[in-house]
């Protein structure tokens, strides 16, 4: 005659499955932080190596609706051109303090925006640094031809709480290139160049320094990686327990 299960077993099927299914789940998000972190490093390893090379050129202007900004992003270049005349537009921010011992500007300010021609025809925004805000009114347009030495960005996305831009005062809350091209009146480009700093950076506009970039950027995958999977520990623990003590009512009874 075939076999049935006793009531206690049949209570553990359901919450077997679940914890079956949720181990599997969180094991599969530890995974992909492991393989995000080995990505970021990876990342960080290239920008380290750019920035003792000698710079990229820009990729020309006919090239750039079939770019994709993501993939550029934070890929060191040089590029040959002249300021423009439309003024400059300020993006807020906060510069946290740098370690004892460093000298930095920092606090509560904005990045500064200046059109630039490139020598191949194209428009794009350069982002020339940070200023202090007690200091921003003070600053003037750049002016005339240069080489900007920085590092191609992609727009900052907004989220929730970003505050809304102020265009006609030419005040904004994230590095959108095109938003900011459009209140100075410019063509928008897909990305824009963050100039990297010259000096000691302390006269404003400081430019990025490439220490300070790769510092800022999260490196957090181990952490979350484990997590993950403590969470998959926990959740083991907790049906382990709850088998042992359906175990013992059935014992018991």
């Amino acid at each position: 005659m075939p076999t049935t299960a006793s009531p206690s077993r049949q209570k553990l099927l359901l919450p077997t499955l679940l914890t079956v299914i949720g181990v599997g789940v969180l094991c599969l998000l530890g995974s992909w932080q492991l393989q995000r972190m080995g990505e970021k490093h990876a990342f960080i390893a290239r920008l380290q190596a750019q920035a003792g090379a000698p710079p990229s050129a820009m990729p020309p202007a006919a090239e750039w609706p079939k770019l994709d900004p993501s993939r550029l992003d934070l890929q060191r270049v040089e590029a040959r051109g002249t300021y423009l005349d439309n003024g400059i537009a300020g993006v807020r921010t906060t510069i946290a303090s740098g370690p004892p011992g460093t000298r930095q500007l920092s606090g509560f300010g904005r990045w500064v925006f200046q059109g630039f021609r490139l020598e191949d025809g194209g428009t794009i925004l350069v982002n020339r640094g940070f200023v202090p805000e007690g200091r921003y009114a003070g600053i003037t347009p750049a002016s005339g031809s240069a080489t900007v030495v920085g590092f191609l960005r992609a727009p900052e996305a907004r989220n929730s709480f970003t505050p809304a831009d102020l265009p006609g005062q030419r005040e904004f809350y994230t590095r959108d290139p095109v938003a900011i091209a459009a209140s100075l009146g410019l063509p928008g480009a897909p990305f824009y160049l963050e100039a990297e700093r010259s000096g000691d950076g302390m006269i404003p506009p400081a430019g990025v320094d490439v220490k300070e970039l790769i510092a800022r950027i999260p490196d957090n995958h181990l952490q979350y990686a484990v997590t993950w999977f403590g969470l998959a520990l926990t959740l083991v623990g907790v049906f382990a327990v709850f088998a042992w003590q359906n175990r013992r009512r059935r014992q018991a009874g």
